[in-house]
């Protein structure tokens, strides 16, 4: 059995196999976060032949977005049990321990898909705590800084980052739809790219410092204005994921979220999809007298 370490914000993570003796061919876009095996994971998800589905199952969440669905409940043991779908179709079962650092999924009708959301999920929930978010957004690198675009689905994120590849020379992007944030114990808060990356694949193993977040919003103008306070709070909250519904993650993710919305510039972005709306963006988001 081989094992696969891979570090993404400084957190580090392990992937074995009990039926696979290679699992590089679908671990391609984790290339750039592949550290040497050794030191203490933070989790291991385990590849297994077969899951079977607990009976007694307490649903709590489902989501459903653009074809993929996500369920959650939990067992009368206490564990977390995931089913992750697409197109209507079991793509991984994923079983969570209460207790331990150790998940087990077994692979069904598209794996890469299964695998990808269980690791993104784990990621998520063992770093909550740690004053780390994945964030539902774009994010690109101008001079030095990140910047992120968040919003519903259908937005316009990554339509805004691509203007900004266009339009302002010097932009690079970082992560398409889900970078991570992390929050230090000085204040200091930092982006990184990911290995899951929506539609667009950029995998890229680099960070910087977090320049600002923008929300955007689509209007028949271009107009932008600086959040404070609770606004800039409540727009940071619905772009990270997270299990909530769990007081201790919950508690992990709002110190977080208290800490960026006080530290870290937060806009508001009614914008139109066109070069202006890029030019506009940049000019104010980079000015460091606002």
């Amino acid at each position: 059995m081989k094992e696969y370490h891979y570090s993404v914000a400084g957190h580090r993570f392990a992937v074995a196999s009990d039926v696979e003796t290679d699992l590089s061919q679908r671990l391609g876009q984790y290339a750039p976060f592949a550290v040497p095996v050794g030191g203490n994971p933070l989790f291991r998800l385990r590849v297994v032949s077969s899951l079977a589905r607990p009976d007694g199952l307490t649903e709590e969440f489902r989501q459903d977005d653009e074809g993929s669905q996500i369920l959650l409940a939990s067992t009368p043991e206490g564990d977390s049990w995931f089913e992750f779908d697409l197109w209507g179709k079991a793509s991984g079962w994923m079983r969570v321990p209460a207790a331990g650092d150790e998940a087990a999924i077994a692979l069904l009708d598209n794996p890469a898909f299964g695998l990808n959301n269980a690791l993104m999920v784990l990621f998520a929930l063992h770093t909550a705590r740690l004053g780390t978010a994945l964030f539902h957004a774009a994010v690109v690198s101008f001079e030095g800084k990140g910047y992120l675009f968040l919003g519903k689905s259908g937005t316009g994120k990554s339509t805004h980052a691509q203007l900004w590849l266009r339009y302002i020379p010097g932009t690079e992007l970082v992560n398409d739809d889900n970078p991570v944030v992390r929050v230090f114990d000085d204040g200091s808060a930092r982006v990184y790219g990911s290995p899951w990356s929506g539609k667009t694949p950029c995998y890229r193993n680099v960070d910087y410092p977090a320049g600002g977040f923008v929300q955007l919003a689509q209007a028949p103008y271009n107009a932008i204005r600086r959040l404070r306070g609770i606004a800039a709070y409540a727009a940071l909250v619905p772009s990270i994921s997270g299990k909530r519904w769990d007081r201790a993650l919950a508690d992990g993710l709002h110190a977080t979220e208290n800490a960026l919305a006080t530290t870290v510039p937060v806009w508001y972005l009614d914008c139109l999809p066109d070069a202006a709306a890029a030019r506009l963006c940049q000019q104010i988001i980079t000015d460091p007298e606002l």
